[in-house]
């Protein structure tokens, strides 16, 4: 499984970090995000995209595994 951290970025990046690791891999995606905007918008971002996620917060964020 393919690791995206975009802990302490703000919006776009973790977006954009999201779409490169989805056009750059075929494997399931973790992505950690630390704010609750950035999570609302990588959701949005993957589910258009046509891949499910499932989102479980953790200490510092959330933890995103696309699909």
């Amino acid at each position: 499984m393919k690791k995206v951290d975009a802990r302490g970025r703000s919006c776009p990046e973790p977006v954009v970090m999201t779409k490169e690791a989805l056009e750059n891999s075929q494997e399931d995606l973790e992505i950690l995000v630390g704010e609750e905007v950035a999570k609302e918008n990588v959701i949005r971002f993957v589910r258009k995209s046509g891949a499910e996620v499932e989102v479980s917060k953790i200490e510092d964020g959330y933890k995103l595994i696309v699909k």
